[in-house]
């Protein structure tokens, strides 16, 4: 990695006095010991380099105003980057204070978030689906200086809370129409204006701020999902940030400066989408490609079609919705080509499951394999523009094996990545070229560590975490930085886990989920939950209930189709649902027809008989669940059941449903 380790000569290092201080200016850490052929770099350094090695490369390629993909080379998105930082001195943007962003992805928050590092600030991103209140807890959390926001909706949230943010002096709409106050009040503009401001006089300023740059200082502060309370703000280091990016190149092998390509879709207010769709293209040199606002909606297809990425990162429901969607294509198709299709999936699938860690086999690239690889997957992969794509990762949420095993059977390898905004995204990731285990969310990458404290009989016990790419601390909360980070530096994660003998990391749930019966056994609800969807592939969601009582019992979401607008869940079933119900003798075609059926006897029979099934796999007798009920609709952000991260929030369940929950337990 020729870039990073000459950039590394330039980058600045501070003494390592203490990491415990939740001040941005004094917050200072540094393990070097650990990993130390991955040298300590700061992110202005990569970018200075990357700009003098490849300064004609694309870095950027956005739709203009006409739809038209246009690129941004390296050398012109250094001269917006230094431009807009000097624009954000001139703002008032102080050293260590942060500019925060709310938008969706688009160059301008690349540009914002290496402009305020460069002017030595700090770069905060806020979900666009946060409520005023949150936000206004994040840019006064952050003290933040100066707030980029999309549009009129978010304009109008910073306006109902400007009054009580004493930091922020400036907020710069991105995109019309524009309110009356926007470019003639003070303290708000367009984006426009910044670009068109006069710099001249901050040059020196910019170029002195730039040289203070350190690595092991706070460049970014990144909040939790807040799916258990209030967010709290992680304060990370370029060290540590460019570390996991650094161990994540190192560990992913293959690595092709200058021409990796990678699309960015997912929201950058997460750690995962800023360090996989951001900080390592910078790292790869390579070219972001900027999705719809609707990828998730159904569009990103077309802008895998357009850029062809060299590698991929989704969360689960955007694999499920691809598997959903290439179902009910096939469903379509005429006997001979499901049966060519069918022949072509058990075949791959066969050649990948001889190399799971359970397995004493070895894949062998056999003619059938090939054959069906060169005439049948290539063409299903260029359809969906992965053709080019090394590396798939998923991540945020665990991935169904059903899933997985339906892309390995098309010849596409997910890797499972496990990460944290305390472990600056990447810690565990699936070995590319190791064993297969479908059930594992990989093993730890290049210079980090894994271990499991007070394991149980069976190795579970709570998941730790160490190496460079662990966070400062949080900010502000120093008490609960102490309790996340042991005396000996390691992450606590709230996860229960196992390792095998091969090192491979399985998580069975959380400590904070655990249900303890009546009877004082504690139950990890996704375990159980993953049983009962694995054998009703109808549910889209389960969730396991049952604290303090004499036994569980779940609630279930079944599969409806989504309202493209505001991603919330309607009520027409999903095809394979409506299959699924129609070979039980049961015609329902929406989720209130099953449900006010009462529901009906074939249906509930079936879900009964699959809970059966699923209990058979239960570790004890109090993990078997006795009741379920059919939930009105499925999860989602805006019914509240779902963090923005599409983290299940289970005390918003609990209290939603309880109801529903408290009937369950009521003597007949």
């Amino acid at each position: 990695m020729v870039i990073l380790s000459e950039c590394s000569k330039n980058s600045k290092i501070k003494p390592a006095d203490s990491y415990w201080t939740i001040n941005p200016e004094k917050c200072v850490k540094l393990k070097i010991e650990r990993e130390p052929t991955i040298q300590p770099v700061s992110i202005v350094d990569i970018f200075d380099r990357v700009v003098k090695e490849y300064p004609n490369n694309p870095s950027l390629m956005y739709k203009n105003s006409h739809s038209k993909w246009t690129p941004i080379t390296y050398k012109d998105y250094q001269k917006k980057v230094e431009h807009i930082a000097k624009s954000f001195i001139k703002l008032g943007l102080d050293e260590y204070f942060s500019v925060a962003v709310i938008a969706f992805n688009c160059p301008e928050w690349f540009i914002s978030a290496l402009a305020a590092i460069h002017a030595h600030g700090i770069i905060t991103g806020v979900y666009t689906t946060n409520s005023t209140e949150a936000t206004y807890h994040i840019l006064k959390t952050s003290r933040t200086n100066v707030v980029i926001v999309d549009d009129t909706k978010q304009m109008n949230k910073i306006r109902e809370i400007r009054h009580k943010l004493p930091f922020l002096k400036a907020v710069v709409q991105l995109n019309g129409p524009y309110e009356s106050f926007v470019g003639t009040e003070m303290g708000y503009c367009r984006w426009s204006d910044l670009e068109e401001m006069d710099v001249t006089e901050f040059n020196e300023e910019y170029h002195r701020r730039k040289n203070n740059v350190v690595v092991n200082e706070c460049c970014s502060v990144v909040f939790t999902s807040g799916t258990t309370g209030q967010a709290k703000g992680a304060m990370l280091s370029h060290d540590n940030i460019l570390f996991a990016c650094q161990s994540t190149i190192k560990f992913l092998g293959n690595s092709r400066f200058g021409e990796e390509v990678f699309v960015s879709y997912l929201p950058l207010s997460h750690i995962a989408a800023q360090v996989l769709e951001f900080y390592i293209c910078l790292c790869y040199a390579g070219c972001a490609w900027f999705g719809d606002r609707d990828s998730l909606k159904g569009s990103l297809v077309n802008t895998l079609q357009a850029a062809r990425p060299t590698r991929f990162f989704g969360v689960p429901r955007v694999y499920e919705k691809i598997h959903e969607k290439m179902k009910a294509l096939g469903a379509q198709s005429n006997f001979l080509k499901k049966a060519i299709a069918m022949w072509g999936k058990n075949i791959t699938l066969q050649h990948y499951m001889a190399e799971t860690t359970d397995s004493n086999q070895k894949p062998v690239h056999s003619f059938s394999y090939k054959l069906v690889r060169r005439i049948l997957m290539s063409k299903i992969k260029e359809a969906l523009g992965l053709d080019r794509c090394v590396s798939l990762a998923s991540g945020s949420a665990p991935l169904s094996v059903e899933t997985k095993k339906y892309f390995l059977s098309l010849d596409i390898k997910i890797l499972d990545a496990f990460g944290m905004t305390e472990t600056s995204a990447p810690h565990l990731v699936s070995p590319p070229d190791g064993p297969l285990n479908l059930e594992s969310v990989g093993v730890p990458i290049s210079g980090c560590d894994a271990k499991i404290i007070n394991p149980d009989k069976d190795g579970n016990g709570e998941l730790c975490l160490n190496g460079r790419n662990i966070f400062m601390g949080y900010i502000g909360l120093l008490e609960k930085t102490k309790e996340a980070l042991d005396d000996e530096g390691y992450l606590h994660t709230g996860d229960i886990a196992r390792i095998d003998k091969n090192g491979y990391v399985t998580i069975t749930g959380r400590l904070k989920d655990i249900i303890i019966t009546a009877g004082g056994e504690n139950i990890a609800p996704i375990y159980v939950e993953n049983l009962v969807k694995a054998e009703l592939p109808i549910v889209s969601n389960a969730f396991l209930v049952g604290d303090r009582q004499k036994f569980v019992a779940i609630l279930l979401a079944l599969k409806t189709e989504i309202n493209p607008d505001d991603m919330s869940p309607l009520d027409a079933l999903m095809p394979e649902v409506m299959e699924f119900f129609k070979n039980l003798g049961c015609n329902c075609k929406t989720l209130k027809e099953v449900i006010e059926a009462g529901p009906c006897p074939i249906v509930l029979k079936s879900i009964q008989d699959g809970i059966d099934r699923a209990n058979i796999h239960s570790i004890s007798n109090a993990q078997k669940i006795q009741k379920f009920a059919i939930l009105p609709h499925d999860f989602s952000i805006v019914t509240g059941e779902l963090g923005p991260t599409m983290k299940v929030k289970r005390n918003s369940v609990v209290e939603k449903y309880k109801e529903t929950i408290e009937s369950f337990y009521r003597e007949n």
